[in-house]
């Protein structure tokens, strides 16, 4: 790669670096410094210049496998004994990281459930301001050891990106064990170039996205691309390089981008909506008809009952739902209505509701209000 290929590195206050367990465990058990040491280094030179860093680790699983010779490799493991061996390597991966820092690290793990209830996001919100806010460097892991498979984020790169909304920051450095993304994948193409600036995740770049490597990883470049869409499309910058050097973080701490930049939206989201759209799960779709879809998206307009022609799932009132035009979702939000309700009062018109439904419905003349509601893009 030649030099005049770097973009240059974004200004940032606050940054999230998540470090993934090829680079915390290399041989796939136990806690490395091969590679912590130089990202160890980047984060207190940018301390002690007054910047805020916030640490988001993968390792755990890892680093308990190393206390059980018997243990079988980790893409063999059952769901209990991922659980388990998390138990056991939190509080080692925590002592490792502790090591290389002259400040105090504090254990934070979430959950995807503290993520969609909106009461458990401001609190953790809160904690990490607190923490930050105190001197203190956050550590953040995915609870794996309480976690279920519909309560699970998956892969630290997008929790990564979960907690630089969380915590309103302005940069996400991702560290793997690749250069940045490629337009073809280098394993296996000779000829995969480097891609050093994305101006928008689109269907073209995602598609540049090869498979996971076995092993303790969970992640991948999907997984990278998606949790750069995350924080991107909050006014994030986000940032793709090589952790297993020094020189790509120490380049970017001289300002330039030895990996690939994604460059943050002109027009983020605002924090609730992108809550909407990336933390809330949804609970089922509406199907809406193409009068009903050009409202939404050129007219900015709520979803009337008369837009739609089919409800699919079960839902209650509050759940955030799907809505579909010409067999794609294109938008997101929070329905006035359960699925029952729904399914009587689609292709109707709002003055027609209250005697379709009957007395004590309390109905509303729209199914989402416009400021519930988030257009995909």
């Amino acid at each position: 790669m030649n030099s005049h290929a770097f973009a240059p590195a974004p200004s940032w206050s606050r940054a999230v670096i998540k470090v993934g367990s090829r680079l915390v465990a290399p041989d796939g058990r136990g806690c490395s410094t091969t590679h912590l040491l130089g990202i160890a280094q980047f984060i207190q030179r940018h301390r002690r210049h007054g910047q805020d860093v916030i640490l988001v680790s993968s390792g755990a699983v890892a680093a308990g496998l190393s206390t059980d010779p018997a243990a079988p490799p980790a893409e063999r493991l059952t769901i209990p004994q991922k659980q388990a061996y998390a138990a056991i390597g939190q509080s080692r991966l925590m002592r490792h990281w502790s090591r290389l820092f002259d400040a105090p690290c504090a254990q934070m793990l979430l959950t995807y459930d503290d993520l969609q209830r909106r009461n458990r996001y401001v609190n953790a919100q809160n904690t990490l301001s607190e923490l930050l806010e105190m001197g203190v460097l956050p550590v953040v892991n995915e609870n794996d050891t309480v976690a279920t498979e519909e309560l699970r984020v998956g892969d630290n790169d997008n929790l990564a990106a979960y907690v630089a909304v969380l915590a309103d920051a302005d940069l996400l450095i991702i560290c793997s064990d690749v250069n940045g993304l490629f337009d073809a994948d280098p394993r296996t193409h000779e000829d995969a170039s480097l891609v050093p600036v994305v101006e928008t995740i689109d269907p073209e770049i995602l598609a540049m996205a090869g498979s996971a490597p076995p092993g303790v990883s969970t992640g991948g470049m999907r997984t990278k691309l998606q949790a750069a869409e995350k924080a991107t499309q909050r006014g994030v910058n986000t940032v793709l390089v090589n952790g297993r050097t020094t020189e790509p973080l120490d380049a970017l701490s001289e300002g330039t981008v030895r990996g690939t930049l994604f460059k943050r939206s002109t027009s983020p989201l605002p924090a609730r909506k992108h809550w909407m759209l990336h933390a809330l799960p949804s609970a089922g779709r509406v199907v809406i008809d193409a009068g009903a879809a050009r409202a939404l998206t050129e007219r900015g307009a709520s979803l009337l009952p008369s837009g739609i022609v089919d409800v699919t799932g079960r839902f209650a009132r509050g759940d955030a739902v799907d809505i579909v035009a010409n067999g794609k979702a294109i938008a997101k939000g929070v329905t006035q209505y359960g699925s029952d309700d729904l399914r009587r009062i689609r292709g109707a018109q709002s003055y027609e509701v209250p005697d379709i439904l009957g007395s004590g419905a309390n109905p509303t003349d729209y199914v989402i209000h416009r400021d519930d509601l988030v257009l995909r893009k």
